[in-house]
């Protein structure tokens, strides 16, 4: 359940239970395997009560003998571990967030610490996530992930070196890097901040032919990699920069250490290298402090700034958090989903507008799937799930999954492109 680092830490589990001798399943029916493992997510409300409903489903099914054990692990179990053990004890064993050899040795053995850098990939074989830090540092009021997991701490680069070849050598051609804050990569570790070193080391990798970065805080954002984007062309030109909101009182409140002006600033520089980059941002709305003022601030920033991609998060009033000490949840849930709604409404059409650009274009497509009568894709501007995706009809060629073709754009949606493999491209 949950993120994409989550799913990180599954194909870890996977890993070495699957080296421990165990047959593991990712997403099977729950009548297909006698023990089930749920790794939760707790971040937000929403997300706690699906992991909730999971738990709740997997008892049913084993009070009814389809199956036999059942483990929870993850954000929920670290954050409600005694209230789950009293609420549902017919949990066999809770984990925490942040006890996978705890995990192992329960249910298999030994951790395997030489195999500490192997996965088994539950993505499509041709892409896959590399979590390159655990936890953060960040002290941003409304959020619970540094009580959840800890402080930030860094991977050793030679260990994300080798974890990196090993995906590569299961056909892995897109690394999407990620982690709470992929900025202060190498901070603890070696003292100064090591993201541009460590991508110039993953660009050296045999197979892989395209690097994306995901979640970068955006104050004391090293512009050094912006500059390594122009030079590297396996660094796909685009940027997963969650800024929150521009209004400078709501910064504050955020404790996001920067302002609106810095904010802006930042996004004019990395364009002014490079006038093509793909810029994603989350916001909030609703956050304790926002008034209607402060709205119409985010509303003009986000027509003026045109991001390429844009996602809204509606505030939580989060336990654990610095908000939930010290401010009041004073905002209707009703206003807060009507702002996010007009934000949303706003990115659409310049979504559109934007794909609309692209018509009669040639765009490098990463195809990721068929989807009826089409064969799905992406561009470097674009990450799995969450962005657009290129839509290419099976009647024009032939293609394989995993593979990079030539396609011209002939259509354009708000959050899909339609296009044809480009003249001179045989079908195989």
């Amino acid at each position: 359940m949950g993120c994409s680092k989550n799913l990180v830490d599954s194909e870890r589990l996977m890993r070495q239970l699957d080296a421990a001798g165990c047959t593991v399943m990712h997403d099977a029916r729950l009548d297909e395997a006698p023990a089930v493992v749920i790794n939760t997510c707790g971040f937000i409300h929403d997300a706690r009560q699906e992991s909730v409903d999971m738990i709740l489903q997997c008892i049913e099914a084993k009070k009814k003998g389809v199956i036999e054990h059942l483990f929870v692990t993850g954000c929920l179990s670290e954050l409600y571990k005694k209230e789950l053990e009293q609420e549902a004890p017919e949990v066999d064993r809770y984990f925490g967030a942040r006890h996978l050899e705890e995990i192992i040795r329960s249910l298999s053995g030994d951790y395997r610490y030489d195999i500490r850098n192997e996965r088994i990939i539950t993505t499509p074989a041709h892409y896959a996530y590399l979590k390159i830090a655990e936890g953060c540092n960040r002290t941003c009021a409304f959020c619970s992930i540094p009580h959840i997991r800890g402080p930030h701490v860094s991977t050793p680069i030679e260990d994300l070196l080798s974890e990196a070849k090993f995906l590569a050598g299961k056909g892995v051609k897109e690394l999407l890097v990620i982690s709470q804050d992929i900025t202060y990569y190498g901070l603890d570790l070696y003292k100064k901040q090591m993201l541009p070193e460590l991508l110039s080391q993953l660009c050296d990798i045999e197979g892989v032919n395209r690097i994306r970065l995901h979640y970068a805080y955006p104050n004391r954002f090293p512009i050094e990699i912006v500059e390594m984007m122009q030079r590297e062309r396996k660094i796909c030109r685009y940027l997963d920069i969650p800024v929150q909101h521009i209004s400078d009182k709501l910064l504050k409140k955020m404790r996001r250490l920067i302002s609106g002006n810095e904010i802006i600033a930042l996004i004019e520089k990395i364009r002014g290298i490079i006038p093509d980059m793909a810029l994603r941002t989350t916001l909030i709305t609703g956050h304790p402090g926002e008034t209607d003022r402060e709205f119409a601030k985010l509303v003009d920033f986000v027509e003026q700034t045109r991001f390429d991609r844009l996602g809204v998060f509606t505030y939580s009033h989060e336990e654990h958090t610095y908000a939930a000490k010290h401010y009041r949840d004073s905002i209707p849930k009703k206003v807060k989903q009507q702002r996010a709604d007009h934000i949303m409404a706003i990115q659409q059409r310049i979504s559109e507008e934007k794909n609309r650009q692209k018509i009669g274009k040639t765009f490098t497509v990463l195809i990721d799937r068929v989807e009826g009568d089409f064969y799905a894709g992406r561009t470097e501007y674009d990450s799995p799930d969450v962005d657009t995706e290129v839509l290419i009809p099976r009647n024009n060629a032939v293609l394989e999954i995993g593979k990079f073709y030539p396609v011209v754009i002939y259509d354009a949606a708000a959050y899909d492109l339609y296009g044809r493999v480009a003249d001179g491209v045989a079908n195989e």
